[in-house]
């Protein structure tokens, strides 16, 4: 596992090496960046002897313009390159900036552009870790399903007593480990998502089309290729750019999505449905702008396909997963699909009051066929995502498909 060791401008950098160290020791390669904070507490050297790689210490080169234009986008590369973030010590300011975007340093900009797990290790001073700001912004991070190893209590370099002193190297190393565990345990399996709207054609200018922004199936796609999957993720026509290690095919109308869901089926272990198809189309639609008028008009429709209902008649012996987002009657709703659709698992919604569609949180209900049924709170759906991936692990376990 490739680690990015990003170290805090804290007294606690020192422990940092000892984190290194550990890491190396148990099979993983790391690269350290380090704040202009940080390098006022521990030289650069130190873990570039550590690490047997370049310490990256800042944003610009101030050598020659060739090495500045590299230096420009490198963030980009090491976010690509690594698998793991893990940024030790975490301060309040650090924190700070990772909660509400500010990239005013290479560390604070790699993270923005980094999609894999996130773990933070804080330490700081005991009242700055209490303050309500600090606390605001911890909560923020951890809704975006970032580890936290919380920060140890005792005496601090300040001189108070209390909660704040880094986490012990080895508990910040046996984070790491957790997260490798994690994340290896969807290898072997191919996973078909789709996700988003569809879009069905009224005349060349307009169409019918519906709320969903794509962010839950995204964060599915992204959260599986993390754990190790091969993801094919078929794509409505979103405002979202595709997770890293994710192959997108991009469609438009549910005639399109379904011709790429059945493309794609003889490679999959899991699909999950997790694309809002349009339920009717324009039964012919205009080859020119229709132009308004006085006139009221009619549109005869006809029904889309139904993917889910398709896949769920054919789809063998491999691991079918459907999404039901309803107003209302939701447990009642989602049994029916998940009967009716031949799927192994139905994860139903309500949608409004600000979850569901086009919005960053959601709140879910999982309906097995055996019976089992589970709540998910609300939550981000990057979290959410996760969840629902840990609940299909015995699921996929047990599967007919799994080693096939």
């Amino acid at each position: 596992m490739r680690v990015v060791l990003g170290v805090g401008g804290g007294i606690a950098a020192y422990k940092a090496a000892e984190v290194a160290r550990l890491a190396i020791q148990n099979g993983m390669s790391v690269q350290c960046v380090m704040t202009a904070g940080a390098r006022e507490f521990v030289q650069p050297l130190t873990f570039a002897t550590l690490t047997g790689q370049k310490v990256i210490t800042d944003l610009f080169s101030s050598q020659s313009p060739e090495a500045t234009l590299a230096s420009a986008v490198e963030h980009i590369g090491v976010a690509q390159e690594n698998d793991v973030l893990l940024v030790a010590p975490a301060t309040a300011n650090v924190l700070a900036r990772f909660a509400h975007g500010i990239a005013d340093d290479f560390l604070s900009t790699l993270y923005l552009a980094f999609t894999g797990p996130v773990v933070l290790a804080p330490a700081m001073n005991n009242n700055m870790w209490a303050h309500p700001a600090t606390q605001a912004n911890v909560a923020t991070l951890r809704s975006r399903g970032h580890r936290f190893v919380e920060p140890g209590e005792g005496f601090l370099a300040c001189g108070t007593t209390g909660p704040g002193r880094l986490a012990e190297p080895a508990q910040i190393v046996e984070a790491l480990l957790e997260v490798q565990r994690v994340r290896q345990d969807w290898q072997g399996e191919t996973v078909l998502v789709t996700a988003g709207p569809t879009q069905e054609p009224i005349d060349p200018v307009r169409f019918l089309s519906n709320r969903s922004s794509g962010r839950m199936g995204y964060a599915l796609a992204q959260a599986a290729a993390q754990r190790g999957a091969k993801v094919v993720l078929i794509s409505g026509p979103v405002a979202l750019h595709a997770p890293a290690g994710v192959e997108r095919i991009a469609v438009r109308t549910a005639e399109e999505m379904r011709a790429a869901v059945l493309a794609r089926l003889a490679e999959a272990s899991v699909v999950i449905q997790c694309a809002a198809v349009a339920d009717y189309r324009v039964a012919q639609p205009s080859e020119r702008k229709i132009k308004k008028s006085d006139a009221a008009f009619t549109l005869a429709m006809e029904p889309t396909p139904d993917i889910l209902a398709e896949l769920g008649r054919i789809k063998g012996h491999r691991l079918l997963v459907g999404f039901a987002a309803e107003t209302g009657d939701l447990e009642k709703e989602a049994l029916r699909k998940l009967e009716s659709k031949n799927c192994d698992v139905m994860v139903g919604n309500l949608v409004g009051e600000g979850m569901g569609f086009d919005s960053g949180e959601n709140e879910v209900l999982l309906m097995f066929r055996g019976g089992e049924v589970v709540n998910l709170p609300r939550a981000s759906k990057t979290v959410i995502a996760a969840q629902i991936l840990d609940r299909l692990a015995p699921l996929r376990a047990a599967h007919p498909a799994y080693g096939r």
